[in-house]
């Protein structure tokens, strides 16, 4: 059990790395839109790995209802 806490720890790590790198790629190609569809395609992808930090989070919090 712990070790698979571990290797979500690890991969929400990765998630959040790669959801910030993409805002600053997004924030400098706003300023220069020189390509709608590779922004559209960044885009996309920064909202597929929100969900997939949200699913992990969800997934590490117990469910503890008294």
């Amino acid at each position: 059990m712990l070790v698979d806490h571990e290797i979500m720890l690890r991969r929400l790590h990765e998630l959040r790395s790669e959801h910030r790198d993409l805002d600053t790629v997004i924030d400098r190609l706003v300023l220069h839109p020189l390509n709608q569809l590779q922004l559209q395609r960044l885009k996309k992808r920064k909202l597929v790995l929100k969900d997939e930090i949200n699913f992990i989070e969800n997934r590490m919090i117990p469910d503890d209802i008294a």
